[in-house]
Formats: C-alpha cells, sequence, structure tokens
C-alpha cells in the first residue's frame, strides 16, 4: 500500500511544500493540507502502517526524522526540535513513542 492510495499526490506535494523551510513543520496544518485530517480511522491506522517502517507498533523518535519522506521521497528531514515536540503532542502514555491510536488521535484532533 502507498499513501497516494488514500491521500492524493497533489496534496501531499502542498503539505510537504507549505514546511519546507526547517522549523516550519506544523503537524495540524500538515494533517489539514494532505487531506489525512478528513480520512476515515482506518485509512489513518493504514497512513500510520507505513510510517511505522520497522513495523513495531510504534513511531519512534528515530522514524519521525523521515516523517516527511515517507510521504514525498525529496522531502527534507524533520529537524530534531520538530521531532521531539511532534512525539511530546501526541505521546499520552508518556512512553516516549506514537503508537497507533495516539495517532489516530493526533490526526483527528
Amino acid at each position: 500500500m502507498s499513501l497516494t492510495s488514500i491521500l492524493s499526490a497533489e496534496a501531499i506535494e502542498n503539505a510537504v511544500k507549505d514546511c519546507q523551510a526547517p522549523e516550519s513543520f506544523c503537524y495540524k496544518k500538515f494533517f489539514q493540507l494532505c487531506g489525512l485530517s478528513s480520512k476515515t480511522p482506518q485509512e489513518i491506522k493504514d497512513v500510520f502502517s507505513i510510517i511505522d517502517v520497522d513495523n513495531s507498533g510504534y513511531i519512534e523518535e528515530s522514524e519521525l526524522k523521515f516523517f516527511l519522506q515517507r510521504f514525498l521521497p525529496e522531502a527534507r528531514l524533520l529537524t530534531e526540535a520538530e521531532a521531539k515536540s511532534f512525539i511530546s503532542a501526541a505521546d499520552h502514555d508518556s512512553d516516549g513513542r506514537i503508537g497507533a491510536e495516539e495517532f489516530q488521535a493526533m490526526v483527528l484532533s
């Protein structure tokens, strides 16, 4: 499964372009621009499984650095500060990683 089977390529490109500058990534705006925030819970879980590269059931900080590149291969890496901020916004159980339910709650918030 690919992200473009869930989200339009044009929407993904627009979302990635919006946060090209370092420290400009805003997860809420990104989810809206790429169309993820209007998807079904199952589609959000499908996107989660694409981002969870090691299939651990969690998105760790090391995977989050490459978050934008999962959507568009030529996108920039998230900065360490952006990755930490992303995790802290979603990590409700304070285990230092984002589970599928936490990701879904974040996308739909």
